[in-house]
């Protein structure tokens, strides 16, 4: 099974817009990088969000190409910026088997998201185990550490150029 764990794409400054959605740099990167996973084969069973538009907006643009025909959710666990972790934790550690569910993107902020990373394999939440930028996906895999998750890899716009 694998998790992807997402930032949104860059927003809009909060004095320009309260809501905050994806400015058009945000969108065209999600685009990009939503394309870029599609080549790749990557195909998620379920896109989760926090319920920000930012979020949303994000979780929309990725799931068209990797997840044609699902609705995304807003996540049942809290998963806003300054959320705590153990939520999202517990509700991950409660799934089937991925033959079951399928694989789960999960889109949303930091630091929460850098938080989501560390502690799943294995270190201080507070540890910095990847360097998110805005429409960064961190793909991890549940079984290969005793159990446990480890990084697969990581995807960031600017790999993509342009």
């Amino acid at each position: 099974m694998r998790l992807y764990l997402v930032q949104h794409g860059t927003a809009v400054p909060k004095d320009k817009d309260p809501e905050r959605p994806l400015s058009k740099a945000g969108q065209t990167d999600v685009s990009r990088v939503a394309s870029f996973l599609g080549r790749s084969g990557v195909h998620v069973a379920r896109v989760l969000h926090s319920g920000k538009l930012r979020a949303q907006e994000t979780a929309l643009l990725l799931a068209e190409v990797i997840s044609p025909g699902r609705l995304v959710e807003e996540s049942a666990a809290p998963i806003g910026p300054n959320e705590a972790t153990d939520k999202l934790i517990a509700f991950i550690e409660s799934w089937p088997d991925a033959d079951t569910i399928g694989d789960i993107m999960v889109v949303g902020h930091l630091p929460f998201m850098s938080k989501m990373v560390s502690q799943l394999v294995g270190t201080e939440q507070d540890t910095v185990v990847v360097h998110f930028q805005p429409g960064t996906v961190v793909a991890l895999e549940r079984g290969e550490n005793g159990g446990g998750w480890t990084i697969s890899w990581v995807m960031r716009p600017e790999l993509l150029g342009g």
